[in-house]
């Protein structure tokens, strides 16, 4: 959801970076062949998630959720010589589509797919991570966060994805589902953990941003 009228979020576009060629194909073949498509980054998101990581410079990012692979490339355009995205997604099924837009990127030597459940792959990967991105089954964002915490290092990041949830995250208690009471609870947990600072962005869904202290 956009929470910006759509003549300013088409001002703000316009006046954001192009996307690269090999992601407006993936995002044109994402919506022509893949369910629920609107998953996907897209173009200004695509361009913020950038950016942050070429303010950041990392060596080691974790993404939980890779969909079709779109953010993914972005985070690997800020990785300094050397670094790696590690991503993991449990949908083999779109496995060879990322890989084949990773290999089109020049980036099959900076990103690795893992495919299962990432409660259980995360303890394996043996890394201290710079950034984390947090954007998959929302029921898990907290346990995702207990788990990564100390893997990130000091003044990392953890940044997760759709904390607005379409304004769901305004109704009532009595009036959310699952999805919307874990992403408050999430926020929620962030906001009281005197080992981050924190903040969040209304774009397209919400990133709420912390920083490990």
């Amino acid at each position: 959801m956009d929470f910006i009228e759509d003549k300013l979020l088409s001002y703000i576009e316009k006046n954001t970076e192009e996307e690269p060629e090999v992601l407006k194909r993936l995002y044109r073949e994402t919506y022509a062949k893949i369910l629920v498509p609107r998953m996907i980054a897209g173009h200004y998101q695509g361009r913020v998630i950038s950016m942050l990581s070429k303010m950041i410079k990392p060596k080691q990012i974790l993404e939980i959720g890779t969909y079709t692979g779109y953010s993914a490339i972005c985070w690997a355009e800020g990785l300094i010589e050397g670094g790696m995205v590690h991503s993991i997604d449990i949908n083999e099924e779109i496995k060879d589509m990322v890989d084949r837009y990773v290999e089109e990127a020049g980036l099959r030597n900076s990103v690795v797919q893992y495919i299962g459940e990432a409660m259980a792959i995360i303890p394996q990967i043996d890394e201290i991570f710079d950034i984390v991105y947090i954007d998959a089954d929302k029921e898990n964002y907290s346990n995702y966060f207990d788990l990564v915490i100390d893997k990130v290092q000091p003044g990392g990041y953890i940044i997760a994805d759709n904390v607005l949830w379409s304004g769901k995250v305004l109704d009532g208690a009595n009036s959310m589902d699952e999805d919307t009471k874990a992403l408050v609870a999430y926020s929620e947990k962030i906001r009281e953990d005197d080992r981050v600072e924190n903040f969040m962005l209304p774009i397209r869904d919400g990133l709420l941003v912390a920083r490990k202290k």
